[in-house]
């Protein structure tokens, strides 16, 4: 009975307010069309990249004959760590200077807001020539993956400060005036009340950085090269899985191979997205 009047009810308010109805049938549209075009998505990828998916895809070794893209996996799993090392850390500090350190109306701070916006707005082509010129040639690194994380570094670092200083801010200010009641100094405040309560924010910041570092091809082009081995330093170069899947697609004689790549690749952003996710909720629940 309680469903049918509120539903009664719902017709009725939108009888009388037309426009509410014509939003409510644009929003659940564009929800549906979202999700409709995920779905095809996801099943156009699968449909065509399964039956592909053989062993030899996964030999240790890429050849002409296998084009195999487990160099490519291996190396992306390095580039998405080797990122993450340089651009968390800071991320992290920077947002927690900015949130708890810094006070309201600081010229400073607008500037490096303002900066961190321009910064989120590169191109990621802009990012590759800029990685080129210096690291790769400036600093004598060389088509590396080094040179390739250190771009990536930079590109994901707004992303990083942004989130989690949205993170930090919608911690309610009574976890900090509690904490300062018993005595707690700012710094213990910081990294034992706030910090922890603001962990499943920024871990949603990680994971939209690591998003964009496994789907990334045109920074990496330009630093981190497009060799087709595991290198057996940080200044070797080495392609990841998406160079490599457009080096397949653009060669035009290894489709089959570059659609089990991209299987490959979103069963690689959906496993690393649930992990986070079981993180997040597991330090949530502590």
């Amino acid at each position: 009975m309680n469903k049918k009047n509120d539903f009664s009810q719902k017709m009725h308010s939108y009888l009388r307010h037309p426009a509410s109805l014509i939003m409510m049938i644009l929003v659940k549209l564009a929800a549906f069309i979202t999700f409709t075009v995920l779905i095809f998505l996801i099943v156009y990828i699968l449909v065509h990249g399964v039956p592909y998916l053989k062993p030899s895809l996964f030999s240790l070794h890429y050849n002409s004959e296998n084009a195999s893209l487990m160099p490519a996996l291996i190396n992306t799993v390095i580039m998405t760590l080797l990122s993450l090392l340089l651009a968390v850390p800071i991320g992290i500090f920077s947002a927690i200077f900015l949130a708890e350190y810094a006070g309201k109306g600081n010229k400073f701070v607008d500037i490096i807001r303002l900066t961190t916006e321009t910064l989120s707005g590169i191109p990621s082509i802009v990012y590759g020539l800029f990685g080129m010129l210096f690291f790769v040639s400036t600093c004598h690194w060389g088509f590396s993956l080094l040179a390739g994380a250190f771009t990536l570094a930079i590109m994901i670092l707004p992303l990083i400060m942004r989130t989690t200083e949205e993170a930090l801010l919608s911690v309610p200010d009574s976890y900090r005036e509690g904490s300062f009641g018993l005595g707690a100094g700012k710094l213990r405040t910081v990294f034992y009340i706030v910090l922890p309560s603001a962990v499943p924010g920024i871990l949603a910041g990680v994971i939209l950085a690591i998003g964009r570092i496994v789907g990334e091809t045109a920074a990496l082009i330009y630093t981190a090269g497009s060799v087709a081995q595991v290198p057996s330093s940080v200044l070797g170069s080495g392609r990841t899985l998406a160079v490599h899947m457009y080096l397949l697609a653009s060669e035009g004689l290894y489709m089959d191979q570059a659609y089990a790549t991209a299987v490959i690749l979103l069963v690689l952003v959906v496993v690393i997205n649930t992990l986070s996710g079981m993180v997040a909720k597991k330090l949530t629940k502590a």
